[in-house]
């Protein structure tokens, strides 16, 4: 058994190659083969989101607060909230973030490939993040 405690890891920022707007990581963690998840806690400023993405094997985001928006590739764009749990099929092209006026945090789950959780691809347009919510 590992516990890792609330707070045994800094705050970082949110590289800016891969993400529009101030984000914020924290409480990390990846497991060791032959365990394949990690994740983290992502909190995004309003307006705030990743780059176009996909994973490998899927990922899986749990809103802990705030609002959210969501999108794959060719489909609307969806709110997110509080409670809500939502899962991209591998390879699924995909970009989520902070809805323009509430932040939003998640905490985001992903299994790796041969060492490779994400693949991450050009930003998100203000066009597209502004698309009306489906």
């Amino acid at each position: 058994m590992e516990i890792q405690r609330n707070g045994a890891m800094p705050s970082r920022p949110g590289q800016a190659e891969y993400f529009t707007g101030s984000v914020r990581l924290d409480a990390s963690f990846k497991r060791d083969d032959p365990a394949r998840v990690g994740g983290l806690t992502v909190t995004f400023e309003p307006g705030a989101r990743t780059n176009w993405h996909t994973h490998p094997l899927g990922q899986t985001l749990i809103v802990l607060s705030g609002i959210g928006r969501v999108q794959r590739a060719g489909g609307p764009v969806h709110e997110i909230r509080p409670g809500d749990i939502v899962w991209f099929e591998p390879g699924e092209r995909h970009w989520h973030g902070a809805a323009p006026d509430v932040a939003m945090s998640h905490l985001a789950i992903a299994e790796a490939l041969d060492g490779v959780t994400v693949d991450w691809q050009e930003p998100v347009l203000d066009a597209e993040y502004a698309a009306p919510v489906g």
